[in-house]
């Protein structure tokens, strides 16, 4: 049957229900073929292309001015911890994610895998979730971008950079997939320089380089390895490395970009484990090293970095690493960190329409959107997914609005915050039930391209804590309780309920079978490792 361009395709076209079990309509090959677009896109990303596009959606504003309030919140060693656990928590996710996405490469595989592997209204609540936390966090790009040039000119109308950039980002992510992937290259590579340069910066200071002379661990002994936060004692100093666990999971957020870039990459079983192994392992360094150092120069009472924090400053002066330079006594250093989270905010876009158009791709294909988003051109860029995330960007200008624009604004923010933790958990979720289907189907573990470690305990460790932190992610709010905060707080998993409820509602689908998951459809096998070796994938 061929449909209307327009119409959304029922689950139904790709799947019958019998006895609660979704068994998939397969073609000749074991694939789709009315569904499966997936030639349509090139694969022309090299390891380092996904490398990057990871970091640059990795590191951003979050980290660069997030870790001060960090620090503030839970003292150096606090802060330390609550990175290094959370990292434990990353390592899950991308490992799993690795072993999926080298077998099955696929633009945007969390909604595919979820919607193959476990419940097709899982698929549909954490695609839809995860493409809005991207694109919304296109328009915070673009209205972070004007508020950190005015920092040198208070008086430029930041609706001007938010008209500007959204043209040229726009139009770079109709660019072949391969130039984009070397302009993403470039524009992270500025962040990785600064991170590492600082981390030198840092070292030589605590050494006894700046005016300070030697600060070693002295910030440790006179304002304590850790601090209370909202409330006092002991219970204070676990409240306060908590609240920076939900903080540094924003951080880390973006890692798993080299799984919706896996349906873009040269010979994915070669590329992918290589890209993800690197991707985290850089993250990972760079964050924890960079938190340590923080807590060594910079005290977790400093007064700028908390007057900084309580005005949500989101340009140079709210950045512990200006802080750190100012007690050093190196004043210039404001104006190359705030250049810097300039080139962080503007790949960050970049990445954030990149990775939203490839989530609602995915989705269109496996009928969970507009089939008409499935349409690409001759250089596999998928035109309409692109448009219809890239507009949402347009909402930047909400900013500009009244104090009611603001709140709408920050409250639809508060909806991508969550995003990540269910697309991690949901990744999780995938791999085991990844794992029961090919147990169910007699399919060999040792077949797959890349086996990761210790599973399905590894998964089942990420599943377990990534729920955990999503669901107590508000919970200052019942401290001190205020109504609008709640909702706030918790609008997003609100919305991820009302998604994964109402589908299951209207379309009655139960969960996958393990006999009946789809392990073929897609998936990357040796004809298509030669023909990229000729240039022809």
């Amino acid at each position: 049957m061929v449909k209307d361009a327009n119409e959304w395709p029922s689950p139904a076209d790709s799947g019958v229900m019998d006895g609660g079990v979704t068994v998939e309509k397969k073609g000749p090959t074991g694939g789709d073929a009315e569904s499966d677009q997936q030639g349509e896109l090139q694969r022309t990303l090299s390891a380092r292309h996904l490398n990057f596009i990871a970091i640059g959606g990795t590191i951003g504003t979050g980290f660069f001015l997030g870790s001060g309030t960090a620090l503030l919140k839970a003292g150096p060693l606090g802060c330390l911890l609550s990175y290094l656990f959370v990292g434990t928590m990353l390592w899950s996710v991308m490992v799993s994610l690795g072993e999926l996405s080298t077998y099955i490469p696929t633009a945007g595989a969390f909604s595919t895998y979820a919607t193959r592997f476990v419940d097709p209204s899982l698929g549909f609540a954490v695609g839809w979730l995860y493409w809005f936390g991207w694109a919304i966090t296109y328009a915070l790009s673009l209205s972070a971008s004007g508020l950190i040039i005015q920092y040198w000119n208070e008086d430029i109308n930041i609706g001007i950079f938010i008209a500007v950039f959204f043209v040229i980002f726009t139009l770079v992510n109709y660019l072949p997939v391969g130039i984009y992937g070397e302009l993403e290259m470039w524009l992270s590579s500025l962040k990785v320089i600064t991170i590492l340069g600082f981390i030198i910066f840092a070292i030589c200071i605590a050494a006894g380089a700046g005016q300070q002379g030697v600060i070693g661990f002295k910030h440790w002994r006179e304002q304590g390895p850790f601090v209370e936060h909202l409330v006092s004692g002991g219970v204070g100093k676990f409240v306060g490395f908590w609240a920076v666990m939900i903080q540094a999971s924003f951080a880390y957020q973006g890692a798993e970009l080299v799984g919706v870039a896996a349906g873009e990459a040269r010979n994915p079983k070669k590329t992918v484990p290589s890209a993800i192994r690197t991707t985290f392992w850089g993250i990972m360094v760079m964050f924890v090293v960079t938190i340590f150092l923080l807590g060594m120069i910079v005290p977790s009472n400093d007064p700028t970095l908390k007057d900084q924090a309580d005005n949500g400053s989101t340009n140079a002066k709210a950045s512990p690493l200006v802080v750190a330079a100012d007690l050093a006594g190196v004043p210039v250093l404001p104006h190359i960190i705030n250049a810097v989270l300039l080139t962080a905010v503007l790949s960050a876009a970049n990445s954030n329409v990149y990775s939203g158009s490839r989530v609602l791709l995915a989705l269109a294909e496996e009928g969970l959107a507009p089939k008409i988003l499935t349409k690409t051109n001759k250089h596999g860029i998928p035109i309409y997914a692109v448009a219809v995330t890239s507009a949402i960007g347009l909402l930047g200008f909400l900013n500009l609005s009244p104090a009611g624009g603001q709140e709408a604004f920050n409250w639809l923010l508060n909806i991508s915050g969550v995003a990540g933790l269910t697309t991690w958990g949901s990744t999780c979720a995938s791999l085991i039930g990844f794992r029961r289907a090919l147990k169910a189907q007699n399919v060999p573990v040792s077949d797959l391209p890349y086996i990761s470690k210790f599973q399905p305990f590894t998964a089942w460790y990420g599943l377990f804590f990534n729920i955990l932190v999503a669901l107590t992610q508000g919970f200052a709010v019942f401290i001190e309780w205020k109504t609008s905060d709640f909702f706030a707080a918790y609008i997003s998993l609100i919305l991820f309920a009302a998604f994964w409820i109402g589908h299951k509602l209207w379309y009655r689908q139960g969960f996958v079978h393990p006999a009946a998951a789809d392990l073929f459809r897609g998936r990357y096998d040796s004809h298509e490792e030669r023909d990229a070796a000729d240039g022809k994938v």
